[in-house]
């Protein structure tokens, strides 16, 4: 259960400094494409969440 947690910590984590970067960011195609691995990291760590809450449950 640690091993998920520590995971879905991670993957925010990673998320919020993508966002951070694409918020730096001046070309608008570097922006784009960090915007998407914020998205895609933020979108992970929710399916790795509910995977855990679905496996504890039941």
């Amino acid at each position: 259960m640690k091993d998920y947690l520590a995971q879905i910590e991670k993957l925010r984590k990673d998320a919020a400094e993508a966002a951070l970067i694409r918020d730096l960011a001046t070309d608008p195609q570097k922006r784009q494409v960090f915007d998407r691995i914020a998205s895609h990291l933020t979108v992970l760590a929710d399916q790795v969440e509910k995977a855990m809450l679905e496996r504890k449950t039941g």
